[in-house]
């Protein structure tokens, strides 16, 4: 008896085991409350950085802004209810939605008491004006 024997063809299980699993982790941590990320756009000019930031549906009472030790932290909190209710005032059906988020920049050279931030329509800009150049002396040193 013959037995044809074919090269084994291995492309069906061709693939990268990482592959599978790659986004795995970060489907299950987006679902966790605080997990969520700010949106942003850092441009620099030559006077100033800007930050653009997308926070839609926050309040502005609800967004805490602060610039220390060179880094800028925006921080943002979020409570949302749904509650329905049938025509005896019993509910029926009631949702929870909490959202905090919280993203760090470092600049550096920056003006602190020239800080400037408005929102409006979701999104926060915040402009941080560089500090003027210091003209640096420089002189000759004798070596002893």
């Amino acid at each position: 008896m013959a037995f044809n024997m074919r090269p084994f063809d291995n492309s069906f299980f061709d693939v990268n085991p990482s592959d599978f699993f790659k986004d795995f982790g970060r489907q299950i941590f987006d679902q966790f409350p605080g997990s969520s990320n700010i949106k942003t756009d850092v441009k620099e000019l030559e006077d100033a950085y800007v930050v653009e930031a997308e926070l839609p549906g926050m309040k502005k009472e609800n967004i805490n802004l602060q610039f220390e030790d060179n880094i800028l932290t925006i921080e943002g909190k979020q409570t949302f209810e749904n509650n329905k209710e049938d025509e005896n005032g019993r509910i029926i059906h009631q949702e929870r939605s909490y959202s905090d988020v919280k993203r760090q920049y470092q600049f550096d050279n920056v003006d602190e008491n020239g800080i400037k931030a408005a929102y409006e329509n979701g999104m926060l800009n915040v402009t941080l004006p560089k500090k003027e150049k210091e003209e640096s002396s420089s002189s000759n040193i004798q070596i002893d």
